[in-house]
């Protein structure tokens, strides 16, 4: 079912939870509304070239009044993408094919979007085949080839990756394994104890060491700091171990 025509009564059920699986692009129009009779053929035509990924809802403005005021409809035609039971993009007016089919697309996961939600190694592997750099399957895939000890292939990964936290931390936890040897044998200790620690999957005790260790560590200071925000933006902002240990990093550095 490609189009639909919602009501009051059946937009909870037909937008709102629909919209949990699958994209709804909601048409607000009015049967007077000459631009509206543009656009509807252009949506309807794009929709069905979507069909089982995007679901075209329309809705009367005059039968359903209260539906557009929600929405803060203030012109007509007003088109607006629900997923997961919210807007999350929009226009107004007349567009041209070319401007919808775009709309539409950005709704539906790329192959590569859906080969990183898969997340199994050979996806995430075909996902870097078709978006070099993409940092959701790079980042992922080259953990698991450093629990390996698949050192080289792990950093030919991250190569391309660009502006991603926790690609610079990988890389640059990289860059300091290599160069344990030729650290002081105190700080090399606390390095090694510290990655050890990270991959036996305890963060706090790893990022204590890592921001313990600052001081002393001359010439790799950016590195660790690198490793260290990597790690807390893996973890997320809202994590309090996360929001301590950017305080403590901070004071650290400063």
């Amino acid at each position: 079912m490609t189009v639909i025509d919602v009501t009051e009564d059946t937009f909870e059920a037909e937008v709102i939870e629909r919209s949990r699986t699958t994209p709804v692009v909601v048409d607000f129009w009015a049967d007077w509304c000459g631009p509206c009779r543009q656009l509807s053929p252009i949506l309807e035509s794009v929709a069905g070239r979507h069909e089982g990924e995007v679901v075209l809802a329309k809705i009367d403005t005059d039968a359903n009044p209260r539906l557009a005021q929600a929405f803060g409809v203030q012109g007509i035609p007003a088109v607006k993408a629900i997923a997961d039971g919210k807007v999350v993009d929009e226009f107004v007016g007349v567009q041209p094919p070319a401007a919808v089919e775009r709309f539409f697309d950005a709704l539906v996961p790329s192959e590569a979007e859906a080969l990183v939600q898969e997340g199994d190694e050979q996806s995430l592997r075909r996902a870097l085949e078709l978006e070099p750099g993409r940092a959701d399957a790079a980042v992922p895939l080259a953990r698991r080839l450093l629990d390996r000890g698949e050192r080289d292939e792990a950093a030919a990964l991250l190569a391309p990756v660009v502006g991603n936290f926790q690609a610079d931390g990988l890389t640059a936890r990289l860059r300091v394994e290599d160069a344990l040897d030729e650290l002081p044998a105190e700080l090399a200790r606390s390095l090694r104890e510290a990655f050890a620690a990270l991959d036996a999957g305890e963060t706090e005790r790893s990022l204590d060491l890592l921001i313990g260790a600052l001081p002393e560590a001359d010439g790799l200071r950016d590195d660790l700091r690198q490793i260290v925000v990597g790690e807390l933006d893996a973890l997320g902002p809202a994590d309090p171990l996360a929001r301590d240990a950017r305080r403590r990093l901070a004071s650290a550095l400063y």
